[in-house]
């Protein structure tokens, strides 16, 4: 079982302190804590067996890769959820874990961007209730027509609820039908306030999506399977927030993308941490798009595409540390 989002920072200093043979106070720096903390930390991971004086980096072996992905990577944290055998379907877990880590990263006051689709809802459904004073929890992205399950104002509405904060939502479609009605919507007071203050969020949830035939862009109805062969032919790679974007991770220059209502791209790297949560293994190439495009901070998956990215390290560095 891999560790708890609470512990994951003993986990750091003592991955910090034994692997990469830092001092107190460079670990210290490196984690924005006090010496005294980190000394603290170093004799807990002792005592729990986190590590030990004669092999000092005995840590669980998920909890090994997530601590080489944030150095491959460059990311701030990763959560690598172990397979099981407990469930039917082996990456349930996934968001269970991420609903964790989601509450450990918001704070009193925090302003929370949230995108859409299954991967977001089952955080939010599985996500313990918080009355955290001042949280505001905004939508990403326009809205979708009612039939479809898991629409932006659903997943941004039930992650207020269980935070006991204010919600947000975006009262426009996602898609238009015309690059200027789009522009002139996108120019309206009201909806270019929202947008522009998605670069004011603190936290940042939200999947990436395929590009396939299955993809929920095509289920909501955003695009029919012959414009979406389109995007794949312009070099469509995956989906963040409703956007296309390239291998690149840079937004597609496609007609879809101008008439998207939604976070740009820039707007969203502002946010200083961006949690992006894959559980499907056929999401590997969008995830690796979004890396590529320094689109996330913080990272929970799975430890099978956990070891792919690892394998691929060198050529996935991320634009996170520019």
């Amino acid at each position: 079982m891999g560790i708890r989002p609470a512990d994951q920072i003993i986990h750091k200093a003592a991955w910090l302190y034994y692997a990469h043979s830092m001092r107190q106070d460079e670990v210290a720096r490196e984690l924005n804590i006090s010496r005294a903390s980190v000394a603290m930390y170093l004799r807990k991971a002792r005592e729990t067996g986190i590590v030990s004086i004669s092999a000092s980096t005995r840590l669980f072996a998920d909890d090994v890769l997530a601590r080489q992905l944030e150095d491959a990577l460059g990311l701030a944290g990763v959560w690598v959820v172990p397979a099981t055998t407990r469930t039917q379907d082996p990456h349930s877990e996934v968001p269970v874990v991420a609903a964790s880590v989601f509450l450990d990263l918001v704070r009193p006051g925090t302003r929370v961007g949230v995108a859409w689709g299954r991967t977001v809802y089952t955080i939010a459904a599985l996500m313990a209730h918080a009355d955290l004073q001042g949280v505001t929890v905004v939508q990403l992205c326009g809205n979708l027509g009612a039939p479809y399950s898991y629409r932006p104002d659903e997943c941004t509405m039930e992650i207020a609820r269980r935070l006991n904060a204010k919600g947000i939502n975006i009262y426009a479609p996602l898609v238009l039908s015309t690059e200027k009605l789009a522009a002139q919507l996108r120019s309206e007071p009201v909806i270019r306030e929202q947008l522009e203050g998605i670069a004011r969020c603190d936290l940042a949830l939200f999947s990436v999506g395929t590009v396939d035939d299955d993809s929920h862009v095509v289920r909501c109805g955003a695009v029919d399977l012959d414009e979406l062969a389109e995007l794949r032919r312009l070099g469509a790679a995956g989906v963040v927030a409703g956007r296309i974007i390239d291998a690149q991770g840079k937004s597609l220059d496609c007609d879809y993308n101008s008439r998207l209502i939604s976070a740009d791209l820039d707007s969203l790297r502002a946010i200083p941490k961006r949690l992006v949560v894959v559980q499907e293994e056929s999401k590997f190439g969008p995830l690796k798009a979004a890396l590529a495009g320094g689109l996330c901070t913080h990272l929970v998956l799975g430890a099978y595409m956990a070891r792919r990215l690892l394998d691929e390290g060198s050529s996935l560095q991320s634009a996170t540390e520019k």
